[in-house]
């Protein structure tokens, strides 16, 4: 016998919109994306690649934040299975034009884009007006950095952005003020009598079962009876093994909902971050206090991505081409694991074991990461490669981090890289090769070359092991080139 409530709740045409999933015959690892589809008015949403590069799929989020204002956030709605909505309020393209008696009046975002010629073809153009209107809702006069971040998830070959950055500047040429910010109040009201209810939802239906904790005792309580489920909180990789590779998902506990893992903790020596922390939370937070975690975080996927993929998430992956993996692992992290009998904590470079192999126990989830802040005097600097600049899977990736002593000589040294071998890995035979040396160009050569033989990287269809090789060792020189040390001018004293 079922022991918790099969259904979900969330706003939808600003109602709330109630799916039990013991009659509705619906699958619950079903996506935003073919709900939509399968509803007679919410077909704009499309679906292009099913993978979240393309962001023909968007559509927008929102829900309180932590002062109790709606929060608007862009994702691509092909990787959200649908319990992951509920408590939320479900926007789609066809919400932001309103009928006023027999007419419709188009939402500023809409009317910029037609104003601009931002469409073509209008196949992506859905996804990109919801792109746009998540800027639009969160921000007043944004910079072109931050409208071409905001686009990066979202893919034409039709128009081209100038045209629809030039929309996203006109926007606001008459402020931000629209029925959703009149209509909040009420949002929000049924959102929380949503949310009222922190009742753990269990679904089993078509042969799989989903589990959905709120609070995190229920959650290690609920990992403890089910060790066998695959633990979600954005889905951003789990999903794809349904959307791409066809592969039933049986069990899963999502733990997307669970506030308390979604925390960052920060003192005069120490850095710790929630596993429920998003990845975009993670980049603001980062942006003025920790350009080492800031520089990877911005080229870390798209806005959509990271509105909803989570640090537990990069780290309990394990992947070899992990972005954040090398960073942290440079910064020293601890990884904190926490089960019924207790909490467990573990470096990060013992927690990984091998290819997406990780020590945690089928009794554990991830509660932080952890790491002691770097002195001022050390210099780390993390690098991606990859085919293109924004949205995608590095070939190879890197940290470096020393401290110098007087004199230049290196007296700490962590080089740590992804894409080159089944794991992120040190480069302990180039660490020490430089450990007590000069930190000037003489040495970083002749480091380089123990660099380039170091590892035994595969081919691939993002790069060659002979490009990963000249990659890593060319990352080292370009390192040293921008952190070296400056020698004064004849004309200084």
């Amino acid at each position: 016998m079922r022991k918790y409530p099969s259904t979900i709740k969330f706003v939808l045409d600003d109602e709330i919109q109630e799916l039990d999933f013991s009659k509705s015959g619906i699958k619950p690892t079903t996506t935003v994306l073919n709900y939509l589809r399968s509803l007679p008015n919410h077909k704009g949403v499309k679906e292009g690649c099913a993978e979240g590069d393309c962001g023909a799929c968007t559509v927008v989020l929102a829900s309180p934040d932590n002062r109790g204002n709606l929060e608007y956030k862009s994702v691509d709605s092909c990787l959200v299975f649908l319990p992951m909505i509920h408590g939320k309020q479900l926007i789609t393209v066809e919400n932001l034009a309103q009928k006023n008696g027999g007419q419709k009046s188009l939402h500023p975002v809409q009317q910029a884009m037609i104003n601009t010629d931002g469409s073509q073809c209008g196949y992506c153009t859905p996804g990109i007006v919801m792109s746009l209107f998540a800027l639009y809702k969160k921000h007043t006069a944004p910079d072109k950095e931050t409208i071409t971040d905001g686009l990066t998830g979202n893919l034409c070959r039709c128009t081209g952005y100038r045209p629809i950055i030039d929309a996203a500047h006109s926007m606001f040429i008459n402020g931000t003020q629209d029925q959703f910010s009149e209509n909040e109040e009420k949002i929000i009201e049924l959102l929380g009598e949503i949310n009222a209810s922190k009742q753990t939802i269990e679904i089993e239906e078509c042969d799989q079962h989903y589990i959905k904790p709120f609070k995190l005792d229920d959650a290690i309580r609920l990992r403890q009876l089910h060790p066998d489920a695959r633990i979600i909180s954005g889905s951003t990789d789990t999903a794809l093994l349904q959307t791409k590779k066809r592969i039933k998902l049986g069990k899963i506990l999502d733990l997307s909902a669970v506030n308390e893992l979604d925390f960052i903790v920060e003192d005069r020596s120490k850095l710790a971050i929630g596993s429920g922390t998003s990845m975009e939370e993670l980049r603001i937070y980062t942006k003025e206090r920790m350009f080492y975690l800031y520089d990877i975080l911005k080229v870390f996927g798209s806005l959509q991505i990271r509105n909803v993929a989570t640090i537990g998430g990069n780290i309990g992956t394990a992947s070899p081409i992990g972005d954040m993996l090398p960073t942290f692992l440079a910064l020293e992290s601890e990884v904190r694991l926490m089960s019924k009998s207790g909490t467990r904590d573990i470096p990060l470079s013992e927690f990984i074991v091998d290819y997406r192999k990780t020590d945690i126990k089928d009794d554990e989830i991830i509660v932080m990461i952890s790491f002691s802040k770097p002195k001022k005097t050390e210099i780390i600097k993390s690098y991606k490669i990859s085919k293109r600049k924004d949205l995608d899977i590095s070939s190879v990736s890197a940290c470096f981090r020393i401290k110098l002593e007087r004199d230049n000589i290196i007296n700490k040294v962590i080089i740590v890289f992804g894409g080159v071998a089944a794991t992120s890995k040190r480069a302990v035979s180039t660490e020490q090769f430089l450990l007590g040396k000069s930190w000037n160009r003489e040495n970083v050569m002749e480091a380089s070359k123990i660099l380039y033989k170091e590892f035994s990287p595969l081919s691939d269809a993002r790069s060659s092991a002979e490009a990963r090789r000249i990659m890593a060792s060319n990352l080292l020189i370009k390192f040293w080139d921008e952190t070296k040390p400056q020698t004064p001018t004849k004309h200084e004293n």
